[in-house]
């Protein structure tokens, strides 16, 4: 028989580990069953939804206040006002004072979208990671950074929950057709 190749640890895991695992799973799974019931309910990702919540609830928005709004990089909001522009959901116009900055409104499509939508699990994160004190929320992200690095996870910006790169859907997309 050959070495044992099994990927167990050489040494048994630390006492709080499975706490910290099932505190990660039920975050990760309220995200997922919020998209879910966002898609199922108005056709929407949770990000997206989260989004157009955020777009509702300041008119006028640049794409770098929305980020900032949303806690995530502009890259990733950009994608997904895109997709939410395309569908008629939110406009985007040269604002009147500057004409360098474009401004995003919710449409009346969106307003009507929103009105039926369920409250994305992501708001409840955000308020949440908010809510901490400066300090403690200090520690959980040098942990979880600690965590990145030794999952040796790409150092790439993330897209928003559950939101799947523009590429992506492109061949989902076309997959159907």
């Amino acid at each position: 028989m050959g070495p044992n190749t099994s990927s167990r640890p050489a040494h048994p895991p630390g006492p709080r580990t499975r706490e910290v695992l099932d505190a990660i799973r039920r975050i990760v799974q309220a995200l997922r069953e919020s998209s879910r019931l966002a898609e199922s309910r108005v056709g929407l990702s949770g990000a997206q939804l989260f989004v157009l919540r955020t777009v509702a609830e300041v008119p006028g928005l640049s794409l770098n206040e929305l980020a900032e709004r949303t806690r995530t990089h502009q890259s990733s909001v950009s994608a997904v006002v895109t997709r939410l522009a395309r569908e008629g959901l939110v406009q985007k116009r040269t604002a009147d004072a500057d004409a360098r900055r474009v401004e995003i409104r919710l449409s009346p499509g969106g307003r009507r979208r929103l009105d039926r939508a369920p409250q994305a699990a992501q708001e409840q994160l955000v308020a949440s990671v908010d809510a901490l004190p400066g300090a403690e929320r200090a520690r959980l992200a040098a942990t979880l950074e600690g965590l990145v690095r030794g999952m040796a996870l790409p150092r790439k910006r993330p897209a928003m929950f559950f939101e799947e790169p523009a590429r992506r859907m492109r061949v989902r997309r076309r997959a159907r057709a």
